[in-house]
């Protein structure tokens, strides 16, 4: 295993060296007040006529505001990089080509005493080290590792003067925050861009209200006039059909928004504005009482490394840590560490053909064909006749999970208003189910996709769902852990950075902890439904299955698959339903799911000898912690499953 050394404690504070001997500039010291204007905003955005882009997946570059000068943060020295004094860079930045390759001035900023400190530099060279997704830089003047590792933790910058030209269309964050947003259709001030940031699909403009604009409360109706509508923020996905007109002479913006979209997302009461400062203040005790629950679960698992971050780095990176370890599901992590020594059973088609095969289980075949057009056989008629009865009485609710790639890939186009602009082929899976309105809806993707859905759905009437039975889930993750236990079954949890769990996607068995965790069981019960569709859709399976809900209505059975023999891995493309008394069981026993241990390749980092270092391996060295919902099947007797086998 190769170890190689990043960022070091970030709290050392940086000193100016000028008794080094080399050429150092310095610029003029600013007081720790002069802080970027929008630490966690993406900054170039690219408006499209059907279709927008941000330039700026993972990267920002922020604005810096100075009294005499505007700088440009660009990135921030992470480590040394040999013994040449070179240093490695993790970029904040749409141009790193531009920035870290091309010779000239910079700027290093530091805190020095309680303040920051601006110096000037000179960039000799740089050249990208992909593998780490970081960027080796020489400054001239800096010829040793001790030099080099002076400047570690400083944020390198240049000017605002030196802002690549866009093109048209084409905007930075720093230049739409402050401008005015009018109505297009009758030139009503809304309010002001207070923010803007991605949603991981679309960039949204996060806009707080003029107290003079008459928005609609959440029944509908106007809002009182002695309520006071400002301070309340909306979010207004930034794409051509919803800003339409961007005036940057004049720095105000004209917006079409659908009806109800400024509603959809507006934090609207009628309580004064100290009640809700009170409320405010009370979710920040309840998450500080979270957080120190969520650390005391850490500690007793033998975990307190996670807690290094908070002795470095800055409130918004002690904030993003604070989040994740509250976020963690520490019971879920428990049992899933409990079963590395006893691997859950995987099941395959190949099983569960030979248990049909063994009568365990019964089945019908379908070709594929009539499975898509109808079947002409009247026993299968009338087994697909009762399901859609069932759903049509709303006594089945449809959970669609988003997690393989082709749909992440469809998602990334959620954002789009027109559907022509919108994937075709995730259109035509909700059009698929369009005949299943009348039964409740929960969708699960990645915290990224959220808002993209939501904005989808609000652009699209919800598909004439009922809104009031549509939820929006994110899907359950664990931290990846280190291959090699740290004593008699002590697994580390590894870290991205000093303040980021590493983590990955639990998998369909994350549904079931999910419908724990949110209660989603007892509310469906509430609405009268007797059965649960879990699917991972494509594009000939979108849920709504009716011949599978009316033979595991038929056969009595608490267990109905849908499997195909061409499909090898049951992950892939899963559609099962399940009985609610069944489900009400598995959630009763969360602490009972069984997971696999995936190896797999992870760069990480942790602290050594008060140092952060990256550790990188050619070979599997973490495990990333997978739940199948097949596992369900050990705790139903086979006596009670059915499938449906659709064959070519």
């Amino acid at each position: 295993m190769q170890i190689q050394a990043v960022p070091p404690s970030l709290q050392r504070p940086f000193q100016p060296p000028f008794s080094l001997g080399f050429p150092f500039k310095p610029c003029f010291p600013t007081p720790t007040k002069h802080a970027p204007t929008n630490n966690s905003s993406f900054i170039l955005y690219s408006r499209f006529l059907h279709s927008v882009r941000s330039l700026a997946a993972t990267a920002e570059e922020v604005v810096i505001d100075n009294e005499e000068q505007g700088f440009v943060n660009i990135g921030y020295i992470s480590s040394v990089h040999g013994i040449q004094g070179e240093v490695r860079v993790k970029p904040a930045t749409d141009f790193p080509q531009l920035r870290f390759s091309t010779p000239g001035r910079r700027w290093l900023k530091s805190k020095v005493l309680g303040g920051e400190s601006i110096q000037q530099v000179e960039l000799d060279e740089g050249r990208e080290h992909p593998g780490l997704k970081s960027w080796i830089l020489k400054f001239r003047g800096i010829d040793t590792v001790e030099q080099a590792k002076m400047l570690i933790g400083a944020t390198l910058l240049v000017t605002d003067e030196d802002r690549p030209e866009l093109e048209e269309g084409e905007f930075y964050t720093h230049d739409l925050i402050g401008m005015r947003v009018f109505m297009k259709e009758n030139g009503k001030l809304v309010g002001t861009v207070m923010n803007v940031f991605n949603s991981g699909a679309n960039d949204l403009l996060q806009v707080v209200l003029d107290s003079s604009f008459d928005m609609l409360n959440k029944s509908g109706k106007s809002r009182s006039a002695e309520i006071d509508a400002s301070d309340q923020l909306v979010l207004v996905p930034f794409v051509e059909a919803i800003v339409p007109d961007v005036d940057m002479k004049r720095r105000e913006m004209h917006i079409t928004p659908p009806k109800g979209l400024l509603e959809l997302n507006l934090r609207f009461d009628e309580r004064s504005k100290k009640e809700r400062r009170q409320i405010e203040w009370k979710e920040r005790k309840k998450f500080q009482k979270h957080l120190i629950a969520a650390k005391k679960k850490l500690v007793e698992m033998e975990q307190q490394h996670v807690f290094h971050g908070f002795q470095c780095g800055e409130k918004d990176q002690w904030s993003l840590l604070s989040h994740q370890i509250v976020g963690t599901n520490s019971k879920l992590l428990q049992n899933a560490l409990q079963s590395l020594e006893q691997p859950a059973k995987r099941w395959k088609v190949a099983e569960l053909v030979t248990a049909i095969e063994a009568k365990l289980i019964s089945s019908i075949q379908i070709s594929e064909e009539h499975f898509l057009k109808g079947s002409e056989t009247k026993l299968f008629r009338d087994i697909q006749n009762k399901g859609v009865e069932l759903m049509s009485e709303g006594k089945m609710a449809i959970v669609i999970l988003f997690n393989n790639k082709e749909h992440q890939g469809s998602i990334s186009d959620f954002n789009m208003v027109e559907h022509e602009a919108i994937d075709t082929s995730v259109l035509h899976m909700f059009q698929k189910i369009k005949d299943c309105v009348s039964v409740p809806l929960i969708l699960v993707s990645s915290a990224q996709q959220i808002q993209s859905l939501r904005n989808l759905f609000t652009s699209n009437n919800y598909f004439e769902f009922d809104s009031e039975k549509v939820w929006f889930l994110e899907e359950e993750k664990l931290p990846v852990v280190g291959s090699l236990p740290e004593g008699q079954n002590k697994y580390k949890i590894l870290m991205k950075s000093p303040w980021e769990i590493l983590q990955s996607p639990v998998g369909s068995g994350g549904l079931i902890s999910l419908f724990s965790k949110h209660s989603i069981a007892d509310n469906l019960i509430d609405m009268g439904v007797d059965y649960i569709e879990f699917c991972c859709p494509s594009e000939k399976m979108a849920g709504g299955n009716s011949l599978l809900l009316g033979l595991i209505n038929s056969r009595e059975a608490k267990i109905g698959i849908q499997i195909s023999p061409k499909i090898a891995d049951l992950e892939e493309k899963f559609d099962m339903i399940f009985a609610m008394d069944l489900v009400k069981k598995l959630t009763k026993q969360n602490n009972k799911l069984q997971f696999d241990a995936i190896p797999k390749t992870h760069s990480f980092v942790e602290k050594v000898d008060n140092e952060w270092v990256t550790v990188t391996s050619s070979r599997p060295n973490s495990y990333e912690l997978s739940c199948s919902i097949y596992n369900s099947l050990n705790a139903c007797p086979l006596d009670k499953v059915c499938l449906v086998e659709v064959r070519e």
